[in-house]
This record gives structure tokens, C-alpha cells and sequence, in this order.
């Protein structure tokens, strides 16, 4: 099958390289010259530029789009909509706002073009080695897609969640369920290094790799990170939010289901993104004020 794949960073890259040693034709573009370039290095054919690539994939065309969420991908997903034509189907790959997929699957449909939200996990080991695919399709497009879902995916690793944006909503879970396992595992290493009785903490996080109810992937790529420096010396207390986390609660929220741990977490994350926290300085000016408790200044 020939295959137009917009997006080929460290994720990208690797998925177009599965579609081509799986026997597709890829072809490649991206807006970095130093992505076309890694890409022609690893025998993928590179194109200028979008419509380029549209030109290079006789139709029905099968254009993937695996590009940041946002303002990128609804670029990409309108310029190869417009070098398309009824019949062809656009793939966005990326982690989009599942409400965002929808609207972008009810602009380009009205040209007759099928629109399908992918949801990839893994990170760039997944997209290298076999990655997860939650597929928001109709059950036409997803069987005829399946030669290249079973090209990227780990061996039962793709499934149709539903319909379109049925993909993205289904990864957005999964990434809230994320934020709250990682503050679990967060948590869980700090009271470890608290300790006052001498804890071994990597070789006990080893062992609950090794064979504890608790090993994941997450907790082994956690292993990974604090192998050079246990105590994270160099690492500031810092953790971004890429928006699914606030996504996953706005949807509890609307859907009026619980999501306590989740929410958690993603408070957490707000809290290491403060620089000072007005919340408690307040309160502690406050204590003041109540009971005459000393407040610790500035220094001291």
C-alpha cells in the first residue's frame, strides 16, 4: 500500500520505518529540513512538500498525519485536505483533543474525505518496536486500514475503540490513567528515600519490576531515569502537563464520573509548576492572624 506520512520526529520516524520494512511504499514529509533528512537516511522517499506528497500516493490516498497536538496537526490535517479528494483518508496520529477530531472530521467529510483518529502509546520504543493503536473508525475503514494498523502495532495491540473520535477520547483516558499510576509511583519512591532505615531505593524498585504485583512499563522506564542518580540531583521539580490530563477530568466532570486519583495527579503536577505557592503563604499568614502562630519569613 502507498502510504503519505506528514511527521516524522522521533516518533514519526520510527512508524514510517515499520510501514516500509513491512512492505508499504512511504512516502515522507515534514516542516523540519533535519526530519526529511534523517527520514531519506533511513530509505524512506521524501517530498518537499505536502501536496507533493498528496501527488505521490495515487488515490484512494491513505495520508497519515503524525504531528504535535493543536495548531500543527489542524494545519497539516487542511493542507492535505486540500490536495485530496472524496475517497481519501486522513489518519491523525497525534494526541488531539477528541472534540477537536471531531470537528475536524466533520470539515473535511463534507469534501467526501474519511477522516480517522488514532490514539499511539508507547513513547518512541512503542513506535519503534510495536506500539498501541486505539482506532476511531467506522468498521469499513478500520478493515481496510488493518495492513497498516497491523504494521505499526505490537502483536494485539490495535483495537477499533468506536467511531470517529471514539480513537483520541479512548487515548486521552489512557493518559489520565497515566498521570495517576506516575504520581502513584512518584509517591511511592519518596517515601522510600525519606526513609530513616536505610532503603535500598533502586534495588527495591527492581524488585518490584522484577516480579511484584506493581511492575509496568512505567515503573521499569522510572528504573531507567533514576539509574544515573538515585537522588536526582540535577533534575528540578518540575512536571509539565500535556493537556490530557486536564482533558480526562474536564470529561469526568461533564460525564459526572469520579476521577479522584486523576484529579489528584494532575493537581500535583499544577503544584511543581508553582515557583511560589500564594495558597500557602496565604495560609500561613492567615495562622497568624487566627492565633498569633509565628510566620516563617523570606531567608529564615
Amino acid at each position: 500500500m502507498k502510504i503519505g506520512f506528514i511527521g516524522v520526529g522521533k516518533m514519526g520516524l520510527e512508524m514510517a520505518t515499520r510501514l516500509k520494512n513491512a512492505g508499504h511504499e512511504v512516502y515522507c514529509y515534514d516542516v523540519g529540513e533535519q526530519g526529511r533528512w534523517r527520514a531519506a537516511q533511513r530509505g524512506l522517499f521524501v517530498v518537499g512538500d505536502v501536496a507533493a506528497l498528496c501527488a505521490a500516493c495515487m488515490p484512494p490516498r491513505v495520508i497519515w498525519i503524525q504531528t504535535p497536538p493543536g495548531e500543527a496537526t489542524g494545519e497539516a490535517i487542511a493542507e492535505a485536505a486540500a490536495h485530496c479528494q472524496a475517497g481519501d483518508i486522513l489518519v491523525d496520529g497525534g494526541n488531539s483533543d477528541f472534540r477537536d477530531s471531531l470537528k475536524r472530521a466533520r470539515t473535511v467529510e463534507e469534501k467526501g474525505i474519511h477522516f480517522i483518529d488514532a490514539g499511539v502509546s508507547g513513547g518512541v520504543k512503542g513506535a519503534k518496536e510495536g506500539c498501541g493503536l486505539l482506532v476511531g473508525a467506522s468498521q469499513d475503514l478500520f478493515e481496510r486500514l488493518t495492513p497498516v494498523f497491523e504494521a505499526l502495532a505490537a502483536r494485539g495491540g490495535y483495537v477499533r475503540a468506536g467511531n470517529t473520535g471514539a480513537g483520541h477520547f479512548a487515548k486521552m483516558v489512557h493518559n489520565g490513567v497515566e498521570y495517576a499510576i506516575m504520581e502513584a509511583y512518584g509517591e511511592g519512591y519518596e517515601l522510600l528515600s525519606a526513609s530513616d532505615i536505610g532503603i535500598d531505593v533502586l534495588a527495591t524498585l527492581k524488585a518490584w519490576q522484577g516480579g511484584c504485583s506493581i511492575r509496568s512499563l512505567l515503573l521499569e522506564k522510572m528504573i531507567e531515569a533514576l539509574e544515573p542518580d538515585v537522588a536526582l540531583e540535577g533534575i528540578a521539580d518540575f512536571v509539565a502537563d500535556s493537556g490530557m490530563g486536564r482533558w480526562t477530568v474536564e470529561e469526568g466532570i461533564r460525564l459526572k464520573v469520579p476521577t479522584p486519583a486523576i484529579y489528584a495527579a494532575l493537581q500535583a503536577r499544577f503544584a511543581s509548576q508553582q515557583a511560589e505557592s500564594p495558597n500557602m503563604k496565604s495560609l500561613a499568614a492567615l495562622r497568624g492572624t487566627i492565633g498569633g502562630h509565628p510566620v516563617k519569613k523570606k531567608g529564615e
